[in-house]
């Protein structure tokens, strides 16, 4: 019988794998419900005989009250995009030039593998031994929720891999998109109606919604699909830190998809812009065709040693990007015309529009950027208006139809006075933002800078929401980011829609962002210019808060992430009275950010500590990211380029330019072995 039960299951996980992954059933559904009815019927006979990964399991987890958080073993990045020809050709010709720069790339064109991108969620599925034990969102890309219960009900996410086990990896992170089939969501959308309940504005927002049900059982009576396009971590049977099985980007696709994931059937690997510039041309003719969403295609360097010399900026790759199809537009009314103000008092102009359904959503805001686009455009109030929003992207008033222009209609005059404050209006020279004078003197900035300062990238304070600053800060409680650490659980628990209960969880998340990292603590200040990047580069380099209030602009620019710009903004921002009031009232109430600890044990123990090295062509045993990961943690910081600056350069085989440079300037040039004879000096 135990036997005859396995041998089920085993039927069960094939013709998954052959109806979601191969397109190319076997049975009928019928015969495919006859199997699933005989498995339910053994499991209710011996429910001991019961196991996580049997297709009967994925339905009937208990709702939960809220999402648990999950850090990602790897970041999940995002994509820059580009939007026409030009832009797809300049970003091959980075992508060449810099590969050819490294020595690995000659005269031919660089393959890279071209992909759709699918209009869904993004998720992140991690497998221990060939089993699913976890599924998380993106999040922020650092840390998502958990959302194990509800990917399980997803029919095409295997719930344990396929082919043989002794081939499966220890440690498989997929990473991919959940998404809804157009003819899915009108028979969903079709029933919410007949229930009574709210439809769906498209498959995206469907898709969303449902998998981020706090009951499973609901997401299980939606139709997501799952489409694998990536990975995070691998770790593969007998071997400690290996990454990836194969050497390019097609390859591992291949190798997911015999593993039990789909992935898109309409990849293509192509050489060079022009290929790729067909393949979107040719996707966006046939888009309508195909039966879900797509809005754009990706094109990825193929060869994944390739990609590692590329490596990434900010917070997305250099060797892969997103072709965006053209944004949809739609036209409406322009109701009026409202200024908004930012928390560096950024004055923004913003249309107030009859509603229109424009990109998916309905839109009633759009910005109009600036004084300049304004008057460029012409937009007036009671123009007829074009309104395009691509993507995620903020709706923006394209143009005005002057032959629908009503008469009498006047020019916008931008205000010379915050509406919020009444502050002068100014514009720097060769600027083309106004920004109000008024500081913190405004409650706009304040309100803002504090909801910036508490962010989760900042002090991460839960509980504090935008509702409840705006009532401090309009109750007078609350005048600077100092005001916040003194906030006692009695009086927090006067203000609307706060219990005691909640209260006393703000005090307590606002007690323990008494300590943030220096990094997070420059971050949470909201310096203008100044992002996470940049705040972990001060950081590192100064070491502590006093160093960074005395810098002057000549130290500042020997950081590699500040030019002249950002470090004239920090020595201005420490130079005003009142925000150094507010560094000393931060102090007084406890709050002392932490030097970085990997810099204080380098100081002791490397010689690496505060020096700049720059990595070339391919070691033998370490990847570049390990290698960055060594001198970050010995306390120095890794370059792009070779200046007088650099102290070392590590080069590999197939080193290129870089150590020509070096050579020419006599900086000391270091092989694996010195380089890691140096860190343990």
């Amino acid at each position: 019988m135990k036997q005859r039960l396995a041998k089920i299951k085993e039927q069960i996980h094939f013709h998954n794998y052959r109806y979601y992954v191969l397109n190319e059933p076997l049975i009928a559904d019928a015969q495919y419900d006859e199997l699933m009815r005989e498995l339910q019927q053994l499991e209710a006979a011996h429910p001991d005989w019961i196991v996580p990964d049997s297709p009967t399991q994925r339905v009937g987890a208990a709702p939960v009250s809220a999402f648990e958080t999950v850090a990602h073993s790897r970041p999940m990045l995002s994509l820059g995009n580009v939007f026409d020809q030009d832009e797809l050709f300049a970003f091959d010709k980075r992508v060449a030039d810099l590969l050819r720069a490294e020595g690995v790339l000659q005269n031919q064109a660089v393959a890279y593998n071209a992909e759709y991108k699918f209009d869904g969620v993004a998720v992140s599925l991690r497998y221990e031994h060939g089993r699913l034990v976890r599924g998380a969102t993106r999040g922020d890309g650092v840390t998502g929720e958990d959302i194990t219960s509800n990917v399980r009900t997803i029919a095409s996410i295997p719930l344990r891999l396929q082919g043989e086990p002794e081939l499966w990896p220890e440690i498989l992170e997929v990473r991919g998109e959940v998404l809804m089939h157009r003819a899915d969501f009108e028979k969903l959308n079709q029933a919410q109606v007949q229930r009574g309940d709210k439809v769906f504005v498209n498959p995206r927002n469907a898709a969303a919604g449902s998998l981020r049900q706090l009951d499973p059982r609901i997401t299980a009576q939606r139709p997501l699909r799952f489409f694998a396009y990536g990975w995070g971590e691998i770790r593969l049977a007998g071997a400690a830190t290996l990454t990836e099985p194969f050497d390019t980007q097609s390859a591992m696709l291949d190798w997911l998809r015999g593993l039990g994931f789909p992935v898109d059937e309409h990849r293509q690997v192509l050489q060079g812009a022009a290929a790729l510039m067909a393949f979107y041309e040719q996707t966006e003719q046939t888009r309508a065709e195909l039966p879900y969403e797509i809005d754009g295609v990706v094109y990825k360097v193929n060869r994944l040693a390739h990609q590692e010399l590329l490596g990434y900026v900010a917070r997305a790759p250099r060797f892969a990007v997103a072709h965006k199809f053209p944004a949809q537009e739609m036209t409406t009314t322009l109701l009026g015309i409202d200024v908004q103000v930012g928390r560096t008092g950024a004055i923004t102009p913003v249309a107030r529009l009859e509603p229109v359904f424009v990109g998916g959503v309905t839109v009633t805001n759009a910005t109009l950027h600036n004084e300049d686009e304004i008057r460029r455009k012409d937009v007036r109030v009671g123009d007829t208006v074009v309104v395009r929003r691509a993507g995620d992207v903020i709706p923006e008033v394209v143009a005005p139809i002057l032959d629908l222009r009503p008469d009498h209609t006047t020019p916008f005059i931008f205000p010379e006075l915050c509406p919020v404050c009444g502050s002068t209006i100014e514009r720097p020279i060769d600027e083309a933002i106004a920004r109000c004078t008024g500081g913190l003197v405004c409650a706009a900035q304040r309100k803002q800078s504090l909801e910036h300062a508490v962010s989760r990238k900042a002090l991460d304070v839960d509980g504090l929401g935008t509702k409840l600053i705006e009532q401090l800060v309009d109750s007078g409680r609350v005048k600077n980011l100092a005001d916040l650490f003194e906030l006692t659980q009695l009086e927090l628990a006067t203000y609307p829609r706060m219990g005691t209960k909640s209260a006393g969880n703000v005090v307590l998340a606002l007690q323990a962002a008494k300590t943030p990292s220096l990094a997070r603590f420059i971050y949470a200040l909201g310096i203008r210019h100044v992002g996470e990047a940049t705040a972990k580069a001060l950081a590192e380099h100064l070491t502590s808060l006093e160093r960074l209030v005395r810098a002057n602009e000549d130290e500042l620019l020997q950081i590699d992430d500040v030019g002249p710009v950002v470090a004239a903004e920090i020595v201005n921002f420490f130079a005003e009275a009142h925000n150094r009031e507010v560094l000393t009232q931060l102090n007084t109430v406890g709050v002392a950010p932490q030097e970085p600890e990997d810099f204080r044990q380098a100081q002791e123990h490397t010689a690496l500590s505060g020096k700049a090295v720059v990595l070339t062509g391919t070691l033998p045993s370490l990847s570049r990211t390990d290698a960055q990961a060594l001198i970050e943690k010995a306390g120095g910081r890794v370059t792009g380029s070779v200046s007088k600056k650099t102290d070392f350069v590590v080069a590999g085989s197939e080193a290129g330019s870089k150590l020509t440079k070096a050579q020419s300037l006599g900086v000391t040039i270091l092989d694996e072995a010195q380089f890691l004879a140096l860190l343990h000096a």
